[in-house]
């Protein structure tokens, strides 16, 4: 875990001589050096006379920054113990949540575990997490700067991704939703502090995604804070502050679950593939209250408009062929003439003793999304298209008239609430398998028995901000991009 930057607590904990033959106290490790004109970040354990551990910039005068819970010492003639250690890894954990909208840490409880050969790079990756939210919302100003730039590159090394995943399995689903959470309203806030300063600043670790490989299933999960995903069109900027905290304060949580099976023919092997589940959610990092506040409320944010998935097999001379199962859905269309005449008399004094009007009407309807598979060489490419129901026009590459703004019957206005809503009621979208269950699969070569194949997952995820009861002329579009590897073992399990 350890890397030019940054040393590996871990090994400086278990490392630590025996209380009792501290030669000063308390003992101390720097985190992160700077300029010799500048601070440096610290970690010291004290003995005082429970054992504690505690961040602090090293200035003329320290300032403490952290400091964890105590931690009573039974022998003084023996190293740090190892239940001490994990519990210094729970109050990580722990102070990483209380960051969190909102405050679950009184409902906690973590599995129990024993530590194994990979626990040090978990650790430390807690650890530093924790660094990060210390140095956005403690440090000072010249420290924080270059610090939080060295971690952001720390924290996105291939090593630290994948203790993450070890990370995510100790903390299980809801308590890693809650970490996320933090850590990304922490790294809005940083954005906001730091954009007006710097037009060139790129977000730190914009996306957090890991990929999951099990019989049957693949997963991917993924994270992102709206304000760190690239803006691929927007109408003029908008200086209502109001609603620029509404659209900041949001985060993209995202599942893609993938049903895979495997069936062996005589001249080679079936790789079938479907669509289990595709999740979007935009998920507040504010309470509703500081949202109608600062803001215009919850309800005004983006919500998902494409989606586009790419599953490629690494190894591509083992495969036969690809097929898939249809290219689109044709839309619902309602069309309906109506012709109308209406006839009155006048008073006799009248000029015209009739008066005629004559209406025709039509109707269409579309269903909102659209799901289209396609195929390129052995990559298979699944996408979702969200399209205005009026006019058809698909709504991450087009921006809504000024004049449709303000029909209070439009199909984006009151959208998380109208029974005829694209969207959950809380604004994500879920595309199951009972609507998107059409397989794609691959032909593999029998030589492949017994190996395990490597797939790339990538895709693309759009957001788009339309009004919803706020009146504004403001649109924008922002898009992310992922990329995972996952695993399948080609072998006969029955």
């Amino acid at each position: 875990m350890a890397s030019n930057s940054f040393p590996d607590v871990w090994s400086w904990i278990n490392n630590l001589p025996p209380i009792a033959q501290w030669k000063s106290n308390p003992i101390s490790i720097c985190i992160y050096p700077t300029k010799p004109t500048h601070p440096s970040l610290n970690l010291s354990v004290t003995q005082n006379p429970q054992l504690s551990f505690s961040i602090y910039a090293d200035l003329h005068i320290p300032i403490s920054l952290w400091t964890s819970k105590p931690f009573k010492i039974i022998n003084t003639q023996n190293p740090i113990p190892e239940d001490i250690i994990i519990n210094l890894f729970y109050n990580f954990i722990t102070d990483v949540l209380n960051y969190a909208p909102t405050n679950i840490t009184t409902f906690l409880k973590f599995q129990t575990f024993r530590p194994n050969n990979n626990f040090n790079h978990v650790f430390n990756l807690a650890f530093y997490t924790l660094t990060v939210l210390i140095c956005i919302y403690e440090a000072p100003h010249d420290l924080r700067s270059v610090c939080l730039n060295a971690l952001r590159a720390h924290l996105t090394a291939p090593q630290s991704r994948d203790a993450s995943k070890l990370l995510m399995r100790i903390l299980g689903s809801n308590i890693e939703e809650q970490w996320m959470r933090s850590l990304n309203l922490a790294i809005t806030n940083w954005i906001v502090d730091i954009h007006p300063l710097d037009r060139s600043f790129r977000a730190p670790s914009p996306l957090f995604s890991y990929a999951v490989s099990t019989v049957g299933l693949w997963k991917v999960q993924m994270y992102c804070p709206i304000i760190a995903m690239q803006i691929e069109k927007s109408s003029n900027a908008s200086h209502d502050e109001r609603l620029m905290f509404s659209l900041r304060y949001q985060q993209l949580e995202g599942v893609i679950q993938l049903g895979h099976k495997i069936k062996f023919q005589e001249n080679w092997i079936d790789v079938a593939v479907n669509v289990d589940n595709v999740r979007l959610d935009v998920i507040p990092l504010v309470s509703n209250t500081l949202m109608a506040d600062r803001g215009t409320g919850a309800e005004e944010k983006h919500f998902p408009s494409r989606i586009s998935l790419q599953l490629t097999p690494i190894l591509q001379t083992s495969v036969l062929s690809v097929s898939v199962t249809k290219s689109s859905d044709n839309p619902t269309r309602e069309i309906g003439v109506e012709k109308t005449i209406e006839g009155a008399f006048d008073p006799a004094s009248s000029y015209v003793g009739l008066k005629v009007s004559a209406a025709e009407t039509m109707t269409m309807t579309m269903k909102p999304w659209k799901f289209e598979q396609s195929v390129h060489g052995n990559i298979a490419t699944l996408n979702w298209f969200l399209h205005d129901s009026v006019d058809g026009r698909e709504v991450s590459s087009s921006k809504p008239s000024k004049a449709s703004l303000f029909q209070p019957k439009a199909w984006f206005r009151d959208r998380y609430s109208s029974a005829y809503r694209p969207f959950t009621k809380e604004g994500g979208v879920v595309f199951a398998r009972d609507e998107y269950g059409e397989r794609v699969w691959w032909k593999v070569d029998r030589e492949c028995i017994g190996k395990t194949m490597e797939w790339e997952i990538s895709g693309l995820v759009w957001l788009t901000y339309w009004p919803n009861k706020h009146r504004t002329f403001y649109s924008e579009t922002r898009r992310l991009e992922f990329r995972e590897i996952l695993h399948l073992p080609l072998v006969n399990l029955d």
